[in-house]
């Protein structure tokens, strides 16, 4: 649940409530999802990485886009827009959700909160919010009330010490486990927190009024296991994960199915279940999922062309966003659309599309980096263990 970096020029960036704290911590500006965002601190992104995987790391996701869904309809009306269960989702939890356009395809990836009292919170990628927004307005907004909330600022707190320096601050959050959360004071301030976040570590994520932002991130930082991320890391680490950054790895070019995000469609809205289908794409991302089961057996490929996987070079080559997949026959078969030397991972890694029938794990293809060809073996994700917290 993240965003690609833009272009736009220095003039016509935004600037999240921190920024002003980045810049006094050293932190190397670039653009991104139409803000001015810190990509690395001094310290430099291995140093950043390998932080957050032993201790804490606080990250500024300001950028990212937050509103509320309210009303007594709000839950149906939103659970027309996805393939995911929200009428189901009980008050005090979270769930990750896909925003799709008519064709199936992905508007965006998501999380929403069950707030109760007839309110959702949902949390956006900082690129798409605008249009997230005006998209969801104008297919619930009269079914539900539609509040953006752009006076909220968002920061995560990540790593295997992330709820022990936060319980020091806010005692009673260690209870939270992993997509769960409520309404907290961290010291004085108040805020809203869940069990989630996007390095594949334990951790929170904290939405908190943007005029509080820069004295909670600073209380924050006060503490002896905090560190403060850039993008660079925090892209390493999601990549470690397995998961999905919006704009590279998924987009409206793809269907969830081809995105291997079958987990994120919940029995219920699949064929069979009690509210089958009922969202955009429906019968095409049903269609999909009936086939993908049977992948080692005969898949109709006319269905299903293709499918998200991780790779693993065999050889010391990073293989970057972009490189072109073959079969050892030197047919095209995919692309990389997420690549890098995994830092806890130790070797290079990357997510990509290739044709369904070299999608099975252990299948070896070839990348083309500098025109000379690197084999690569598909696996399983994570690349690395995630270790959230389940109680």
């Amino acid at each position: 649940m993240a965003s690609s970096p833009d272009t736009a020029s220095d003039t016509t960036l935004l600037k999240t409530p921190l920024h002003d704290l980045h810049v006094e911590l050293g932190g190397r500006m670039v653009p991104f999802a139409g803000y001015s965002m810190p990509v690395q601190y001094p310290s430099g992104l291995m140093a950043e990485h390998k932080h957050t995987r032993e201790a804490a790391g606080l990250f500024d996701i300001s950028h990212m886009g937050q509103l509320r869904l309210v009303g007594p309809d709000a839950a149906a009306a939103f659970e027309t827009l996805m393939p995911v269960d929200v009428i189901g989702l009980a008050p005090g939890k979270q769930r990750y959700g896909l925003l799709l356009d008519d064709n199936g395809g992905i508007l965006d990836d998501l999380m929403f909160f069950n707030e109760g009292n007839d309110s959702i919170f949902v949390i956006v990628n900082g690129a798409c919010k605008a249009a997230d927004i005006a998209h969801i307005t104008a297919r619930i907004g009269g079914r539900c009330s539609v509040q953006p909330l752009p006076d909220h600022a968002l920061l995560a707190l990540q790593g295997p010490q992330a709820a022990g320096t936060l319980a020091r601050l806010s005692p009673g959050v260690e209870r939270y486990v992993f997509m769960t959360g409520g309404a907290v004071q961290i010291g004085a301030i108040p805020a809203f927190v869940t069990r989630s976040g996007y390095t594949g570590e334990d951790g929170f994520e904290i939405s908190v009024a943007a005029s509080d932002a820069d004295a909670l991130a600073r209380l924050l930082l006060a503490q002896p296991e905090v560190k403060p991320i850039g993008l660079g890391a925090r892209n390493s680490l999601r990549l470690e994960a397995g998961l999905c950054l919006y704009g590279n790895d998924i987009d409206t070019s793809t269907t969830p199915v081809e995105a291997s995000l079958n987990w994120a469609m919940q029995k219920v809205r699949r064929t069979g279940g009690a509210r089958a289908g009922g969202f955009p794409g429906a019968d095409k991302i049903l269609t999909q999922l009936a086939v993908a089961g049977d992948l080692a057996g005969h898949v109709d490929q006319k269905t299903l062309t293709r499918k998200r996987v991780g790779l693993v070079a065999l050889e010391r080559v990073p293989v970057r966003d972009g490189s072109e997949l073959q079969s050892f026959e030197g047919h095209p078969i995919g692309k990389v659309t997420s690549g890098l030397l995994g830092p806890t991972a130790d070797r290079p890694i990357a997510m990509a599309y290739v044709a369904t029938a070299f999608s099975e794990p252990g299948t070896r293809i070839q990348a083309i980096v500098r025109g000379k060809p690197v084999p690569m073996e598909v696996t399983t994700m994570p690349f690395v263990p995630t270790r959230y917290f389940r109680g």
